[in-house]
């Protein structure tokens, strides 16, 4: 256990002795007071750990009380000492998180089984009506690997029973997925999900699988996977079999009290503030209840939902009960709230020299290391483990580094449930959409075809496309990697293009502006490679490497750092330490990190005795950026200031004179800080924050603050990574695209404006503790609106935001905001960005349909930043224009995490691409599609960069036409999902090596079993057109035993290499040397004429 010593001293307590020698039997109650601080946790973790026979359940008022109690537990007791039982979303019996319904089934099983010894839960969730536990225990389903006899239409039935949804790929929790003799499922109970292989009747092999690549991992004896809820478990009256409508009606009799274990003892976190929460629960639920009756919905009785409040204190009243409450008596703890310290160190060293001793409990090791240097003492003693507050006892001092440090301690759960994570993965050809194919032009892609091809009636697999005048071509799917979907934005940048015009077969518009379109792109990036070489030779100013204080500030950051986020950190650091003046550009998503790699950058500045800025586009962002700033760095001896129009006349002028003298290290503004009274004593490092909202004037000032300082642009806007690939040594540049763990995807609803559907998700949000979002654009208007909201919410303290009011009165309710201290914040767009209050998870925006997607996806951006499932209702009128509808399915269609680089695959990507590029490029990006665009300018730079280098080098010929005399492809009883089709046939047709067929090889066995005959030859194809484009084949025909090659007119291909392979593999070769020169092969023995052929082409 993390903090043992801290256990067995409160178990010497003589009041903590007294309670374990007493406990309270059924039905008897006993207080306990005198308990401050975290203190009534370590109580439970002492209880639990020295009577480990008993079950411990904490009944906290609220679920922010309980994360508290959950997170000291887990401190105490190890991460998996204590379960959590939380309270629905919703009053309905359907539960639209599934993080909270699988943390629900699953503490439920748990304590069926009799592994749960200590449980938290909520005043509301205790009092919630649940299924029984015996109908739990007859509806999981176990999988192990056996003899015994189990028909996978037998499982998957089951599965759909439980409520789990077929898909093509398993990418989220709740999914199972079928090819074959194969079964991918993730279900609640899972650790991981899992790769289920039958042979007949029989499972052969349980194996873990990645979401991310859907290749297994390690092997599994078995698997229980639970139903989806608990509601929806078969008991006496429903069967599992029974519709869904039906279920949902079924009484659920039973509710966590009944279900707790003999010898439970309860207890009770301010008792008086339970019951309230219990009476509230009872009074909302019929108001709950009546708007759904008022949306067309039929919502089970609230009888059938809750205990009344005199129901649920009768089943209180049999179990043993421990209250604590600081008003108790009966039985009072000799302990003490600590002495506040609020950051003053000299305080904090006599504190730790007086009696008793203490104990300093820290976060993680990085604030350990700091607070060791700092305090310098022995007496002392510190420890990694976080608690919500220290308390006195008489034998020993517990204090907490975010107490001493006067810093709120940010509460973090891991997700239960992971979902495969979104990258700019090549986008699927849709049918009846537009496809350039490099050679032909822009068409229209018709799907997928099975067409015959010659006289032996050997089938092949082609995309068909339509051009002008009806004329299709047929493109064989093993040269799928021809075909680009066609995208473009309109010149204007708002993402609304007009369609593009079809190319004619055999006409030459299309190779004029090919040739055109590649000219213009060589120019270019020429020119960047210029500008990119000139750059290398500028001096500026090396930083030194990372300080003991870089290092503990970044050890102490909260969140474990993502992949993405250390890699980009490590580069800006470098760049810093470089001679040449750093001009990099950091892209991330809403949310995954980029101010936290600002920070230490400008630390690492401020640390070498320089000063840094960092220029944001508005001011709630500035003080924002300053809240954070300030959190982060409190610990160390860093002066930053906020230059903003909140600051009056004397106090900007005043600060202006401070950042000149050189006393101000980080200064954080907007474009204020461009006006050229501002100077600076020493400026290291510019930081700034999305540049391309600035307007031309503030552009041109920037132009030269960067000429001598290191320069770091962040930007939300999101790139493709291809842009990313093919800029890379052009400009410095780094991407952000893994999601933070422990985030929750934002559920979005296009709605029209409802009183009752406002009123449903204003009040879920404050039954959970948190607070909402109210997004009005029109500040005519907005008190009107606001009043209407009041009358919808009566119960939430609300406030109203806009850029008009005086700037005192909008910092002060903006930090109301940020404390906690405003429920419901009726705004205009000013929150669009910089905002970071992770209690506020419920975003509603007004007329959505006048917003951009940009602006809009950066709203909803605001909320979704913990845990807790988030939600964002998109207010539209009857009708909306087209674009505007497509706009907003845009991102009621994609809601996961990092969705940004699929919304991006549509107008955002593109947007944040023109930045980069420039506008004279948008008209070629127009012409040819931005997939093709993106392809051309990844070859060009490729072919600039070797420039020389590639003197002597073989050069890489277009791979060869290869038809072979029986049918290569992908059977639909193999693979049957068409975008997982085109995505392996994509990979095979672009793969120039070996090793990347030998992994599509054993991707294709691992996710859909043994490979059939016709997708072994498949392979056969892709080896021949990755070797044949090395030697310079142009056609490969087999035939029986015997193949015909023909060499390209430019190849000049080693014949007598090529003979010696071909007689080691015991093929006859009849070389014609005309033009061009080809070969005839006849097998004479050893193994078939393609795989033979294949070896001689590696010899070679």
């Amino acid at each position: 256990m993390p903090l043992d010593f801290l256990l067995d001293r409160f178990g010497e307590l003589p009041a903590t002795r007294s309670l374990i020698d007493r406990l309270p039997a059924p039905g008897r109650r006993i207080g306990a007071g005198g308990l401050p601080g975290s203190s009534p946790a370590v109580l439970v973790a002492t209880l639990a750990r020295q009577l480990p026979q008993r079950v411990f359940t904490v009944v906290a008022p609220t679920p922010a009380d309980g994360e508290r109690w959950l997170a000291d537990l887990q401190t105490l007791l190890g991460p998996d000492g204590p379960a959590l039982y939380p309270q629905r979303e919703s009053l309905g019996a359907e539960e639209p998180h599934y993080e909270l319904a699988g943390e629900r089934i699953e503490t439920l099983e748990a304590l069926l089984r009799g592994s749960v010894r200590v449980l938290v839960t909520t005043a509301r969730a205790s009092a919630e009506r649940t299924a029984v536990p015996a109908a739990l225990e007859q509806s999981r389903l176990v999988i192990e690997v056996s003899r015994e006899e189990r028909r996978l239409t037998d499982t998957t039935q089951r599965l759909d029973a439980m409520g789990y949804t077929r898909v093509p790929t398993v990418t989220e929790v709740a999914q199972y997925s079928i090819r074959g003799g194969i079964l991918d499922v993730y279900g609640f109970g899972m650790a991981a999900p899992a790769r289920v292989e039958w042979w007949g009747d029989e499972v052969a092999s349980v194996r873990s699988f990645d979401l991310d690549s859907q290749r297994s991992g390690e092997t599994l004896d078995r698997i229980t996977i639970l139903p989806m809820r608990a509601e929806s478990v078969r008991d006496e009256s429903v069967g599992v079999d029974a519709p869904e409508g039906a279920q949902r009606a079924a009484p659920l009799l039973r509710n966590l009290l009944d279900l707790l274990p003999a010898g439970t003892v309860l207890l009770l976190d301010q008792e008086s503030a339970v019951d309230r929460e219990v009476e509230r629960a009872w009074a909302d639920a019929a108001h709950h209840l009546e708007v759904a009756r008022r949306m067309g919905e039929e919502p089970p009785s609230r009888d059938d939902l809750l205990l009344d409040p005199d129901a649920w204190r009768s089943r209180l009243a049999r179990l043993a009960r421990v209250a604590v409450s600081d008003a108790e008596t009966e039985r009072r703890f000799p302990l003490a709230p600590p002495e506040h310290v609020d950051r003053d160190l000299k305080r904090l060293r006599q504190i730790v020299t007086t009696s008793p001793p203490t104990v300093i409990l820290c976060d993680n090791e990085g604030q350990l290391e700091r607070l060791e240097e700092l305090l310098d003492v022995d007496r002392a003693t510190l420890a990694v483990g976080a608690l919500d507050g220290g308390f006195i006892m008489p034998t020993l001092r517990i204090l907490t580094d975010h107490e001493i440090f006067r810093r709120a301690r940010r509460l973090r759960r891991p997700r239960r449930y992971r979902s495969a994570v979104s990258t700019a993965a090549s986008r699927p050809l849709t049918p009846g959409g537009y496809v350039v194919h490099l050679e032909h032009g822009i068409g229209i892609y018709r799907g997928l075809q099975t067409i015959a091809v010659g006289s032996e009636g050997v089938t092949l697999e082609v995309a068909v496309v339509e051009y002008e005048g009806g004329d299709r071509l047929n493109v064989p799917l093993y040269r799928i990697d021809q075909l680009e979907p066609y995208r473009t934005v309109g010149r204007d940048g708002d993402g609304d293009a007009p369609p593009p015009r079809l190319h004619r077969l055999g006409a030459t518009t299309w190779q004029r502006q090919r040739d055109k379109t590649r000219a213009a792109i060589r120019a270019m990036a020429a020119e960047l490679l210029n500008l990119y070489a000139r750059r290398q030779l500028a001096t500026g100013y090396a930083f030194p490497p990372d300080t003991p204080w870089q290092r503990e500030l970044e050890s102490a950051f909260l969140y474990e750092d993502t992949p993405d986020q250390r890699r980009a950190s490590d580069e800006v650091k470098r760049d810093m330490e470089r001679v040449r003046p750093m001009d990099r550009l950091l892209v991330g998503d809403v949310g995954y990190g980029k101010t936290e790699v600002a920070v230490r950058a400008a630390f690492k500045a401020v640390q070498a005795g320089k000063q840094a800025v960092v220029l944001v586009p508005t001011t709630i962002l500035a003080e924002q950026h300053g809240r954070t700033f300030r959190e982060r760095l409190a610990d160390y001896p860093v002066r930053i200031e906020v230059l903003s129009r909140f600051r009056s006349t004397k106090e900007l002028a005043a600060l202006v004179q401070r950042i000149a003298n050189g006393e101000v290290d980080i200064v954080i503004g907007t474009h204020r800080l461009l006006s050229l009274d501002v100077k600076f004593k020493d400026l290291g490092l510019l930081i700034v924050d999305e540049e391309h909202r600035f307007g031309v004037r503030h552009k041109e000032r920037l132009k030269t603050l960067k000429l001598s300082v290191d320069v770091l642009t962040l930007t939300a806007t999101p790139i493709p990574r291809t842009l990313h690939l093919s800029l890379a040594g052009l400009r410095d540049l780094a991407l952000l695209e893994t999601a933070p763990k422990d985030r929750s995807p934002v559920l979005t609803f296009v709605e029209p404006w409802d009183d009752a559907l406002l009123e449903e998700a204003m009040a879920r949000e404050l039954d959970r503790g948190g607070q909402v979002y109210f997004v009005h654009n029109r500040i005519e208007t907005i008190d009107t609106i606001a009043a209407r909201v009041q009358a919808l919410a009566p119960r939430a303290r609300l406030a109203v935001a806009h850029g008009q009011m005086r700037e005192q009165d909008l910092e002060a309710v903006m930090g109301r905001f940020v404390r906690g201290e405003v429920d419901v914040l009726v705004s205009t767009m000013i929150v669009e960005s910089g905002l970071d209050v992770p209690n506020a998870n419920t975003m509603i925006v007004d007329r959505a349909d006048r917003f951009g997607l940009a602006q809009l996806y950066q709203l909803r951006g605001r909320v979704g930043r913990s845990h807790r499932r988030a939600f964002c209702y998109l207010l539209v009128p009857d009708q909306v224009d087209v674009q505007a509808e497509e706009r907003l399915q845009v991102l009621e269609h994609h809601t996961d995490l990092g969705s940004g680089y699929r919304i991006a695959l549509r107008d955002l990507e593109l947007r944040g691409a023109g930045n980069l590029l420039g506008g004279e490029q948008s008209g070629h990006v127009q012409a040819v599609g931005f997939d093709t665009y993106l392809r051309w300018l990844e070859e060009t730079v490729r072919s600039l960069k070797q420039g020389d280098q590639g003197a002597g080098r073989r050069e890489q010929f277009a791979p060869p036409d290869v038809t072979l005399d029986l049918p290569a492809h992908l059977p639909d009883s193999y693979v049957a999902d068409d975008d997982a089709k085109l995505d392996l046939y994509r990979r095979l047709a672009r793969a120039e090596q070996a090793c990347e067929i030998q992994a599509v090889r054993e991707e294709l066995r691992d996710r859909f079993g043994p490979l059939p005959p016709e997708a072994e030859r498949l392979l056969l194809v892709a080896e021949l057109r990755a070797l044949g484009g090395q030697v310079g084949l142009e056609t490969v025909l087999i035939k029986g035993d015997e193949a015909r090659l023909t060499f390209r007119r430019d190849a000049a291909p080693r014949l007598t290499g090529l003979q010696v392979a071909l007689e080691a593999v015991q093929f006859e070769a009849d070389v014609r040397r005309a033009v061009p020169l080809s070969l005839r092969l006849r097998r004479l023995g050893g193994e078939s004429i393609g795989p033979g052929l294949v070896r001689a082409l590696t010899a070679v």
